[in-house]
């Protein structure tokens, strides 16, 4: 079964992670990684951060010759900024002289600090804080090159930001290429435009600001998860896997929330035949039943705006119980642009799970020889 974990804090030494159920003999190409890496370090709005930290990842084992060897693979990626915090995040050693006492709201701190019984909040926002997210972005760049001689394609986008709505639909021709000229991840120039300006209002403000970002994953055979147990189906494996990115608070699939408000016929896909089955709309996104139905997965996530604020909220010092403002973090004013790319690893993931859970084998010649069979198996069902 694939599967991974991370380590690392925020101004800690790096980010790690561990890869464990690929097979052996995916090509992996490094550089790959590092441009998903530089996607997520770019978008209008981030803060002063993105201008230390160049991420780049190095791979300590579980490769060799550029082909995974189906050993667990474990990769490591620097924080720059280690050097300013060394004294304060030293492992043996530690001074306070950087101590967060002022939980802010919205943010873990505070319940974080309950929970494992810290003085110092920082020992919460540390690995709380979405820094750990570059280490996400890495695994979903290495797994998805299990999926490339499927031709299986990812797309992501900021679908909005506050109440700024891209104008543009992924479908329309050229999209995808300027999403990535796009500084906010937007199809639509004029809507990007509009974008920025809002979040130079909010930055004007003292506030940041939240958005919905949106995956689309294309290529899919039908069958990928299950109906038959409920920790198997591939919607609530997908919306477990994006739900756990910070700040993400709603997940939905194609027509999501809408489908609550319209009757049946205008929500189910009708079905044909025509050189094997079709749908002419799509507004289960591309599941049903939790299971692959074969048209593109639409996936959106809602992001709430980053907790951290430079007016700060009112809050209380853990200590003295005394009113107070909350603790300020160097931060950003609005991460939904780097939040697309995100939730793209998360989805890439999990796809890649159910991949290999259909097509389980120890090497990728296996993988291949099962999937051609069930591909023959279902063109004449």
């Amino acid at each position: 079964m694939l599967r991974y974990f991370t380590s690392g804090e925020t101004h800690g030494k790096c980010l790690t992670a561990i890869i464990e159920g690929l097979p052996s003999g995916i090509k992996i190409d490094i550089e790959k990684i590092n441009l998903a890496l530089s996607k997520r370090q770019q978008g209008y709005g981030r803060g002063g951060r993105m201008l230390i930290e160049q991420d780049f990842v190095e791979i300590l084992s579980g490769i060799r010759g550029g082909f995974t060897l189906g050993s667990p693979i474990a990769i490591k990626i620097e924080n720059k900024d280690w050097t300013n915090w060394e004294q304060i995040m030293g492992i043996q050693t530690s001074n306070s002289s950087k101590a967060v006492l002022c939980p802010r709201p919205g943010h873990a701190d505070l319940t974080g600090g309950m929970k494992y019984n810290h003085k110092d909040l920082r020992n919460v926002l540390e690995r709380a804080s979405a820094r750990e997210t570059a280490a996400r972005v890495a695994v979903g760049a290495l797994v998805r090159q299990v999926l490339e001689p499927f031709h299986i394609e990812f797309l992501s986008h900021a679908a909005s930001i506050g109440p700024i709505v891209d104008r543009a639909n992924w479908q329309d021709d050229g999209f995808s290429e300027k999403v990535e000229k796009s500084p906010v991840r937007f199809g639509c120039e004029q809507s990007g435009e509009e974008a920025m300006a809002y979040i130079d209002n909010i930055k004007e403000k003292g506030e940041s600001c939240g958005g919905v970002v949106e995956v689309i994953v294309k290529g899919l055979p039908q069958g990928l998860g299950s109906y038959v147990h409920y920790d198997r189906k591939l919607d609530a494996n997908i919306a477990f896997s994006v739900m756990s990115v910070q700040a993400i608070k709603g997940v939905e699939f194609g027509m999501g929330f809408a489908c609550a408000n319209i009757p049946g016929s205008q929500v189910h896909d009708e079905i044909f035949y025509e050189n094997g089955f079709r749908r002419c709309t799509n507004h289960a996104g591309g599941i049903e039943g939790g299971m692959s139905n074969g048209e593109p997965i639409i996936v959106r996530a809602a992001m709430k705006p980053i907790p951290t604020l430079y007016t700060p909220l009112s809050t209380v010092n853990i200590n003295d119980k005394s009113e107070q403002k909350a603790a300020v973090e160097r931060s950003d004013i609005c991460a939904v642009p780097a939040c697309s790319v995100v939730v793209e690893a998360a989805v890439t993931f999990e796809i890649a799970k159910a991949f290999l859970d259909k097509f389980n084998g120890d090497c990728m010649d296996d993988v291949k020889a099962y999937y051609d069979v069930y591909m023959n198996r279902i063109k004449n069902y």
